[in-house]
């Protein structure tokens, strides 16, 4: 069984240790997710599984003829090759195979007469031909075309030159490489950071259907929690290993580290402490010899270290100005490149606090919409209409290209900051990656994914009640999408977003635009899948219906007898859903101004005038109790409907 291991690994860059005393062991059926903090040393180990840099010491033992294939995070650029000629590449080290197998052939014709040697050399010819049959060549044309679809490239990108593929569609490219090489050990850091949902439920099946090993390093929880099996966690040079999928590795882990947090905030405590008492007495000659002691003892301290995940890092941003009730109303948005329509008669009526995803296939419009409602794109037909008293922040994923100053970047954020938020931009900018030193160098020096993160904490440090968010998550690891996550569901204005992250999506989103079928679902990302899924069952539903009827009926006559029926069932059958879905929307709306209504007679009840005064408080009560029946009542009605639409019409 192929497989590749590595016992008691050291590296180390000047005095500090990357790896200490790693041992890992990757095989044939390996579902393995390797995790830590950003700058752990995660890529630095995948490069040494992969042989692309050399371990200070340790023992590296691989499987005759297993073959490693890795994909590091970005850098990479495909140029003077067509698409499908670059994905065949893939297929390069087949051909040494092939050479080999001609000249076993040649050699048996030469050795006729000795059968032992005959015996060997028909037994090399038989592995040799199993391993090119097992590599996919013969079938490599179905094979990239199966890949290059799979990750989102159209059939007719297929001969385009790879050199007119954007940055993200390049690390595409060598993702459909690796996968079609098939090799016996994967390597993958960071595979979907530049793919879409579909692409990444795509990238999720093929991982599970593939007979070899594989590392992931992702910050896409749902993706690990479906692809692995077992969590490798570098924390402070060392390795460990842990069962289970991500999910369960997290809980395990905090599980254990309980003991450890505690004393990290007891020291973290007692370091402020002593820092203050420094501040105090530093300066007075009375307590000079004091305070230094203490610095000696500071400086003495050995540091209690914990994963970043477990750090409470708690960012709140600007409360967000009042509005009315309307936040925004769009009404026969269309928007077409030629005679291509991308957006079509879109109409749509958002509440204040809501969080809106919206979602849809690639090239389906998401990022045109959110361009239009942000102002950033005028070309378009219908109109936009912000609620009264809204302020909108919008970020974009090209939001890195306006990034240019010679500050640094804590002198940057410190110009854009209210005063309030100045003591905070250490923590704030910590959560956002940018950590240590890494806040001295210079905004014009920073890489792409380093001007994204700066360009959305930007944004959040002004007030605002209309957050336009386009992949908000790209390049923050599960800790800082955690903290973003976190402060977006505190955030009491309206959030439209887009995003990648299934699990992101599921937690913030409250309603679902599909912006293909212009159609508002009254749920969070994972209701609107739920129904997608069940509407495609009924659609099957109706057209195996239609085909049991044609059989049943005779040539011309029973084929149009049919389609008339088709068309009578699923007129029905839609008008039904229609009626049901406009019940339940009507009901949902009810519900939100009963809930609104609630809190408003509950802030009324809890008020000095109205407890104190027996008579205004009975009034109250009365209402409030009234409210509480209608709440129950509405709820019991959308129990109903929902339960009809999960039926088959």
């Amino acid at each position: 069984m192929s497989f590749v291991q590595f016992s008691r690994i050291n590296l180390s860059y000047g005095d500090i240790d990357i790896l200490k005393d790693v041992s890992l062991r990757l095989a044939a059926g390996s579902r393995s997710s390797l995790a830590g903090a950003n700058g752990c040393g995660k890529s630095t180990l995948m490069k040494i599984i992969a042989g692309k840099i050399k371990e200070d010491s340790g023992e590296r033992s691989v499987q005759k003829d297993t073959r490693i294939s890795y994909l590091p995070q970005s850098g990479i650029v495909h140029q003077g090759m067509s698409l499908r000629n670059e994905a065949e590449t893939a297929f390069a080290f087949v051909h040494s195979l092939i050479d080999r197998l001609e000249k076993l052939g040649e050699q048996l014709e030469k050795t006729k007469d000795n059968e032992s040697s005959v015996k060997n050399l028909l037994e090399e010819h038989h592995n040799l031909q199993e391993q090119i049959e097992n590599t996919g060549y013969h079938r490599r044309e179905s094979a990239i075309s199966s890949v290059i679809c799979g990750l989102g490239f159209s059939p007719r990108d297929i001969d385009r030159n790879t050199s007119e593929f954007s940055g993200g569609w390049q690390m595409r490219i060598a993702l459909a490489k690796v996968l079609l090489e098939k090799p016996d050990i994967l390597l993958l850091d960071e595979p979907t950071n530049y793919l879409d949902i579909e692409a990444r439920e795509w990238l999720e099946q093929w991982l599970l259907n593939f007979t070899g090993g594989y590392l992931l390093v992702s910050h896409d929880r749902y993706f690990l929690d479906r692809c692995v099996n077992e969590v490798y966690e570098l924390f402070s040079g060392d390795l460990k290993r842990y069962a289970g999928n991500y999910s369960a590795y997290e809980k395990t882990r905090n599980n254990e580290l309980e003991g450890l947090v505690k004393r990290y905030t007891e020291q973290q405590e007692e370091i402020a402490k002593t820092q203050a008492l420094i501040k105090r007495f530093q300066y007075k000659a009375s307590k000079a010899a004091f305070a230094q002691d203490l610095i000696k003892r500071l400086e003495k301290m050995e540091l209690v270290e914990i994963p970043e995940s477990l750090k409470k890092i708690n960012i709140n941003f600007p409360p967000a100005p009042h509005c009315g009730n309307i936040a925004l109303t769009l009404e026969g948005i269309g928007k077409s490149y030629g005679d291509h329509n991308v957006i079509k008669s879109l109409d749509l009526c958002l509440n204040s606090r809501e969080r809106l995803v919206v979602a849809g296939p690639n090239g389906a419009g998401k990022t045109t919409l959110l361009r239009i409602i942000a102002g950033e794109d005028n070309n378009f037909d219908g109109t936009v209409k912000l609620g009264s008293g809204v302020i909108a922040g919008y970020f974009s994923q090209d939001a890195a290209e306006a990034m240019d100053s010679p500050l640094s970047v804590l002198e940057f954020m410190e110009e854009e900051a209210p005063t309030h938020l100045v003591p905070k931009l250490r923590d704030m900018l910590g959560a956002f990656l940018f950590r240590g030193d890494d806040v001295y160098k210079s905004v014009s020096v920073l890489s792409g994914g380093e001007k994204s993160r700066l360009a959305l904490l930007k944004m959040f440090l002004k007030p605002m009640n209309l957050l336009i968010l386009d992949e908000p998550t790209n390049h923050l690891d599960l800790f800082s999408k955690d903290i973003l996550l976190d402060a977006l569901k505190k955030f009491t204005g309206t959030i439209i977003f887009v995003s990648h992250d299934r699990a992101f999506m599921e937690e913030l989103s409250t309603k679902t635009l599909e912006v293909s079928s212009a159609k508002l679902y009254y749920g969070n990302y994972s209701y609107y899948l739920d129904r997608t899924s069940k509407e495609n069952v009924n659609s099957k539903s109706v057209s195996k219906e239609a085909n049991a009827a044609l059989k049943n009926q005779s040539s011309e006559e029973s084929a149009e007898q049919t389609n008339e029926q088709k068309r009578a069932l699923e007129k029905q059958r839609q008008g039904a859903v229609r009626k049901l879905e406009k019940q339940e929307a009507e009901i949902l709306k009810n519900l939100e101004e009963l809930e609104t209504s609630k809190k408003l007679l509950e802030a009324q009840l809890a008020s000095p005038e109205v407890y104190s005064n027996g008579e205004k408080a009975k009034e109250v009560k009365e209402k409030l109790d009234e409210c509480n029946e209608n709440i129950e009542l509405k709820n019991k009605e959308w129990e109903t409907i929902a339960a009809k639409l999960e039926e088959k019409p």
